[in-house]
């Protein structure tokens, strides 16, 4: 097994096409044609850890968070950054960073963690825009039903819980080959009327590599005349955050206590109580300071992330009861995640869940 099986892998999961446009996302160090000899799995591929990597002979490490995120300007020793880097070339150590494209997808960080604080009938709390677009091409009849077979194959229409979704209508294409054509269908230099089909579909973006392969292994066309949009469609399967209910409401310091006890912590922060019992809960596991309008907006009674300031408290309005557990403490069963579908993958590997705590955070 090579380092580019297992981010293909993880790439299939939780497409990095989905990652944020201020996220370091993919295959961060290394080759992505070596030899794996195994994978540790982690939060942070900080120095701990890869020298762990090391003295496992593990050379790939699967992280949530990149290692690198903003611009290197040189790679001299001397920070935690740059130390990790270049501790990981020297024993050719591969690292990849899967972060924002999991914390989008509906498999990912927050559905972990509602599945840590038992939180049922979940949907996806910010749905994304603009991850859907629709193929429009023109084929001839006799051909219709082989492209669309084709395209389906590719992952193309499927709606939600519908599959082999399409639609088509009958018309009449012209066209004119010049001196160099070999048209399919009439002659060079005459014009040609042709019953044709024109097929309308849709896909989700990151499959749009395998969706126009599809359509040119098909279409009997020398050129092939065909559209693509971006929908601005929200996706109801991928976004920020996830929402659902408690299997029973709580009082708020009940709620307080389980989360303390679920999280495997002493503190939390949260904003006035707002009298009233929990049982509607968003969740965003890391900053998510920007989801607590779309919290309050679906009706949660308490929304549960980390990282909120000062002046984010006064956003709750009393109308909801906003909670802080901690940056590492709302992702700690991320790396959990990976490993279990990981080692669901590749049973017969050897793969390893960190033994280092990257929680650069103390509380005394």
């Amino acid at each position: 097994m090579i380092v580019k099986d297992v981010i293909d892998f993880l790439d299939g999961y939780a497409p990095l096409k989905y990652s944020e446009d201020f996220d370091n996302t993919g295959l961060l160090v290394g080759n992505k044609n070596d030899e794996v000899s195994g994978i540790i799995v982690c939060l942070d591929s900080t120095k701990e850890v890869i020298e762990e990597a090391i003295s496992s002979n593990s050379n790939l490490i699967i992280s949530f968070h990149p290692i690198i995120f903003s611009g290197l300007k040189k790679l001299s020793p001397g920070n935690y950054v740059n130390d990790s880097i270049l501790l990981a070339v020297k024993n050719n150590i591969s690292i990849f960073a899967i972060h924002t494209a999991l914390d989008n997808s509906n498999k990912g960080v927050s559905m972990k963690l509602c599945e840590a604080l038992g939180i049922s009938n979940q949907k996806v709390l910010i749905p994304k825009t603009k991850t859907i677009k629709k193929l429009t091409t023109y084929i001839p009849k006799d051909n219709a039903d082989s492209l669309k077979k084709n395209l389906f194959g590719a992952g193309a229409g499927s709606i939600g819980k519908y599959d082999n979704c399409s639609f088509s209508y009958d018309g009449v294409g012209t066209f004119k080959g010049n001196e160099n054509s070999n048209p399919t269908v009439g002659n060079k230099l005459k014009d040609t009327n042709q019953k044709e089909v024109c097929i309308n579909i849709t896909y989700l973006k990151h499959l749009e590599e395998k969706v126009m392969y599809a359509l040119r292994e098909v279409h009997p066309y020398e050129e092939i005349a065909y559209e693509i949009q971006t929908l601005e469609n929200i996706n109801e399967n991928i976004g920020m955050g996830m929402y659902g209910e408690l299997e029973k409401p709580m009082k708020e310091i009940e709620f307080f206590d389980f989360i303390k006890k679920t999280l495997g912590i002493k503190f939390i922060k949260h904003s006035n109580l707002i009298n009233k019992p929990i049982q509607k809960v968003a969740v965003l596991g890391g900053s998510g300071s920007f989801g607590i309008e779309k919290a309050i907006s679906v009706n949660a009674d308490a929304y549960v992330t980390a990282d909120l300031k000062y002046h984010d408290f006064f956003k709750a309005e009393n109308s909801i009861l906003l909670v802080d557990v901690g940056h590492y403490e709302s992702e700690q069963f991320t790396k959990n995640l990976l490993y279990d579908i990981l080692t669901k993958k590749f049973p017969n590997f050897a793969i390893a869940l960190t033994e280092k705590n990257t929680n650069p955070v103390k509380y005394t």
